[in-house]
């Protein structure tokens, strides 16, 4: 590896970092975005409040209006909030389930509609259905809990709109203490001292309707004005600014976006050095690799001073630290073997994970909630979770190196010394797989023992876990034994990863039932990934058969050449 080309990589990556982000600039609003908010279990700024609520809400955090006119997510919630428009007629509510929007009389075509549309409709019989069936601990069907689901968007909602319940204003001595909303906050300070407070909220909202984007000085002069009356209030209470501030920036520099930016530039560059074999540019892809892999552990660790836990609870969270896994092991791999196949194979699935993050809030939702009890026992968190997520890590990354080794099965049979360095790498990351996943299995059993009074089960999350490990354990022991070779155990890297993906995501989102169901969700398309397993089978197809092809024309070739040294005697008999 060369140094010289190593460290340009590394200063390209840190050049793409300083590039600003797509955010708000420093404007009249930053008081504003660092209001601090009592809301789900925790203090955060009304920045994030913002953040999330649009999100769940609509599905992304911006906003365009029918004049074509783009809000972002802070204008969006703040005309929410102030309810300067008439939000039931506003197509805003995220909805792209299309047999439940036909079941309800919904345009299968439109992807939002409004309040009113949605209350009108059928919905609100299958709600009452679904509450029934939940409060009788009967299981849901998907039309069900997808409806369930936009219930609660629509609850989100109107709790949204016009309210004046934020809870902004601290408790004067518990921490722990309940907030209250600025025209409730008589409950703990006297009118001396609440008479600014609410004067100055009463001022934002008429500067508001006055300035809708938000634009001016005068409204950031009152909204520096009311960040340091509620400060004040309880100072012992109020998160610190610099707490506030650096979630703020968290969210607005977006470390998981950069870093599947990184990671596609880094997989450009190492793709035009295997192309190009005048241009050696290994060196340079680790490097700018390397960056990437930085920034999203700078991610990691602030997240997780945020939220106070290891940020592995939810599906957002397993999906980025898978992401970040395959980069981390193939990077681990590549300095060991200097192979260039485990970049090339970790950068493609290390970018999709962190892209799907990135751009389906409705479905990933990013947001820091508070843990359910069974998960509050941080060290079985930190240790059954990210060893279970790093075992699909390791799975996915086999499977990337699968279908590396079965594309040269399909263009390149004859590139004999290549596909077997190839197999044994891949035969390295299924052992680490299947050693994290084994390990995974057996520290959840003890959670479970401590947590539920029992080992095993047969939980589905539990029961698909052992299918998996199964799935690869086997395949491993034939190969020892010699039922296996290379191809087949390409083949098994690729195909055995669909129970992974059960395991993973089937058990979330497509049973959505059992004790695990802290990690479910909904908004999941089934047909999208049904169908890209069904490509990705046919794949696989295509390039059994090119080797048996293959298989049969060297047997061919080799019967020829045993049976050539007879010709001659045969002609001269004739």
């Amino acid at each position: 590896m060369k140094p010289l080309q190593l460290l340009i990589g590394l200063c390209l990556g840190i050049v793409i970092l300083i590039i600003p982000p797509t955010q708000l600039q420093p404007s009249p609003l930053d008081p504003l975005q660092t209001l601090a908010v009592q809301l789900d279990g925790r203090k955060k700024p009304l920045d994030t409040v913002a953040r999330e609520t649009v999100a769940k809400i609509h599905g992304s955090t911006n906003y365009r209006l029918e004049n074509n006119q783009t809000l972002n997510y802070l204008q969006t919630y703040l005309s929410l909030w102030f309810n300067n428009r008439d939000w039931n007629q506003e197509p805003f509510i995220l909805l792209t389930y299309r047999p439940l929007k036909e079941k309800i009389g919904l345009d299968l075509e439109r992807k939002y509609f409004s309040f009113r549309e949605l209350v009108s409709s059928n919905l609100g019989a299958i709600v009452l259905e679904a509450n029934q069936k939940q409060a009788d601990n009967i299981e849901l069907t998907r039309d069900e809990r997808e409806a369930l689901t936009i219930e609660d968007r629509l609850a989100l909602m109107l709790r949204t709109v016009g309210t004046d319940t934020l809870p902004l204003v601290p408790h004067p001595s518990d921490s722990k203490g309940t907030w209250v909303s600025i025209l409730q906050s008589q409950q703990y300070y006297t009118n001396e001292q609440i008479t600014p407070l609410q004067q100055s909220y009463q001022t934002l909202k008429q500067a508001y309707r006055l300035d809708p984007l938000l634009t001016t000085l005068e409204v950031g002069q009152v909204a520096e004005t009311l960040h340091q009356e509620l400060a004040a209030l309880s100072p012992e209470i109020y998160p610190k600014d610099s707490v506030l501030q650096r979630e703020v920036n968290f969210s607005s520099f977006r470390p998981f976006s950069k870093a599947w930016k990184i990671y596609a530039i880094a997989l450009i560059v190492l793709l035009l050095g295997l192309s190009v074999k005048q241009l050696d540019l290994y060196s340079g892809a680790v490097g700018i690799f390397l960056t990437g892999l930085f920034i999203q552990g700078y991610g990691f660790i602030t997240r997780m001073e945020i939220a106070g836990r290891p940020p592995v609870t939810n599906m957002y969270e397993s999906v980025v630290w898978v992401g970040f896994g395959i980069a981390a092991i193939a990077l681990v791999f590549e300095l060991i073997y200097r192979a260039k196949y485990y970049l090339l194979a970790a950068a493609p699935l290390s970018i999709l994970c962190l892209l799907l993050a990135d751009s389906l809030p409705a479905v990933l939702d990013p947001s820091i909630a508070p843990l359910v009890p069974v998960l509050r026992d941080n060290f079985w968190l930190s240790i059954h979770v990210p060893t279970i997520t790093l075992s699909y890590a390791s799975f996915a990354l086999a499977m990337g190196l699968g279908h590396i080794i079965l594309g040269h099965y399909l263009v390149a049979p004859q590139s004999f010394q290549r596909i077997s360095h190839l197999s044994k790498f891949n035969y390295r990351v299924l052992q680490i797989g299947v050693l994290l996943l084994t390990t995974g299995i057996i520290l959840g059993g003890i959670w479970a023992h401590f947590s539920w009074g029992r080992f095993w089960g047969w939980d589905p999350k539990e029961t698909w876990a052992l299918i998996a490990l199964m799935c690869y354990i086997v395949p491993l022991h034939g190969r020892l034994v010699g039922w296996l070779a290379d191809f087949g155990m390409a083949v098994i890297s690729v195909v055995c990863f669909n129970a992974v993906l059960m395991a993973w995501y089937g058990v979330n989102f497509v049973l959505g039932t059992g004790l695990h169901s802290y990690g479910f969700s909904t908004g999941g398309s089934e047909l999208i990934v049904g169908t890209l397993v069904g490509l990705d089978l046919l794949f696989v197809a295509a390039a059994a058969s090119r080797h048996n092809r293959w298989l049969l024309f060297k047997s061919s070739k080799n019967l020829v050449k045993q049976l050539s040294p007879n010709q001659p005697v045969m002609a001269k008999e004739n």
